[in-house]
């Protein structure tokens, strides 16, 4: 079951332990974008850089299945595309069917005879993997980016089925992660979700980590006011909210507003945008490389999230890397990153008025001021450093016991 905390230092260089021998199993992996895709390319680049084997299991992205030699994040590891059919429903996902989950974790794990498995979520390959490995006797970490209130608005059940398709979910989470030796959350607010929404308990909260050096600020005087949102355009998001923000603020301060990401709402934010007479100030950029994504974020004036279901949020985390104060929904994960007044501020989830107001707020500040909360962005960022992370986890994969790192903590608390 899992581990307890103890005071191994987070910190400790890991370069004189032999290397391991790593299976990380996800069921949304690049090219799919997304939050729990990317950390698992970061992840696995990561522990590539730093000497360890890894494979991955993931569904296939197309017909083609098979291991294969991929180069995510910088990095080369065989990555098993396991056969997979497309849910249509949802504009990208695909999925491996139940009912060949654990033959196919079998043969993964017979052919590569991982140390340790680390399974992305408790859904069909942590499933099958989670199992076939306990009966291996080979070390199960599990960590959840899941939330099933993110996924329902997809699956066309009708309303009165939702809420007992959510607790099944839960139900289910309980039953894999069971079989880890240690769970992790991406925020100490996701794990206590977990934790109440399982039977879990000493769930760990471990930042999925962010390599803020790859990440550029603007400290020039603005010649623009500039929003930006980064992320799936779908309706977990809450778009619409942010929308209705934008057509409420004065027009004296020319907003212009930059949605960066695809997805399935596409077409009814542009309608949106139309009837709220916004449209000649919204840009829909679609997916764009790396690269144009941090020269958006280091172009931009403040960044909005009115998500209500983030279990940690990279890409506010990207934001914050580039030097940008954040205006979020005061729900979940988010009031770990967001600090009121210092880096940012929280709106009252779903309140367009109020967002409007907050992200005014931070328009209307003078250079000066503004500099500051881009500093404080910056200063918060470094708690989620990517080698933090990597640490740590090189450590729960030999078994050794942990103390989360503090990364909510205000300034004055870090400097104390």
């Amino acid at each position: 079951m899992l581990k307890t905390l103890s005071d191994t230092p987070h910190d400790a260089p890991q370069d004189a332990k032999a290397p391991l021998r790593v299976l990380i199993g996800a069921d949304t992996f690049p090219p799919d974008v997304n939050g729990a895709a990317n950390f698992g390319s970061r992840l696995a680049a990561g522990l590539t850089e730093r000497g360890h084997t890894v494979h991955v299991e993931a569904p296939a992205f197309n017909r083609s299945t098979g291991a294969f030699l991929e180069k995510h994040d910088g990095a080369e590891f065989v990555v098993h595309r396991v056969y997979s059919w497309r849910w249509y429903p949802h504009d990208w996902l695909r999925f491996v069917l139940p009912w060949r989950s654990q033959a196919h974790a079998a043969r993964i794990l017979d052919e590569f005879k991982p140390d340790v498995v680390h399974i992305q979520s408790h859904i069909v390959v942590g499933r099958g993997l989670a199992r076939q490995a306990a009966k291996r006797g080979i070390r199960v970490i599990g960590t959840n980016h899941f939330m099933p209130e993110n996924l329902i608005d997809h699956t066309r059940l009708p309303q009165f089925a939702r809420k007992w398709a959510i607790g099944a979910a839960w139900k289910d989470a309980s039953t894999t992660f069971a079989y880890c030796e240690a769970v992790t959350s991406p925020s100490r607010k996701a794990a206590d979700f977990l934790e109440t929404e399982t039977n879990l308990e000493h769930v760990h909260a471990i930042s999925c980590g962010i390599d803020a050096a790859l990440y550029t600020a603007d400290f020039e005087p603005r010649t623009e006011n500039r929003v930006i949102f980064v992320g799936r355009v779908s309706g977990e998001k809450h778009l619409d909210v942010l929308m209705k923000a934008i057509a409420l603020i004065d027009p004296a301060l020319d907003v212009q507003l930059e949605i960066v990401g695809g997805g399935d709402q596409m077409n009814q934010l542009k309608q949106l945008t139309r009837e709220l007479d916004i449209d000649k100030r919204v840009t829909f950029t679609g997916y764009v490389t790396d690269e144009e994504l941090r020269a958006s974020l280091t172009h931009s004036t403040v960044f909005a999230m009115p998500s209500i279901a983030e279990l940690q949020s990279i890409a506010t985390m990207e934001a914050m890397a580039s030097g940008l104060p954040v205006v979020a929904a005061n729900a979940m994960a988010l009031p770990h990153l967001v600090h009121e007044g210092e880096n940012g501020y929280l709106f009252e989830p779903g309140n367009a008025k109020d967002l409007a107001d907050k992200l005014s707020r931070v328009l209307r500040l003078p250079d000066a001021q503004l500099r500051t909360m881009k500093d404080a962005s910056l200063r918060y960022i470094a708690a989620h450093d990517i080698r933090r992370t990597l640490n740590i986890f090189e450590q729960l994969y030999r078994g050794e016991k942990v103390t989360d790192p503090v990364t909510d903590a205000s300034l004055d608390e870090q400097v104390s």
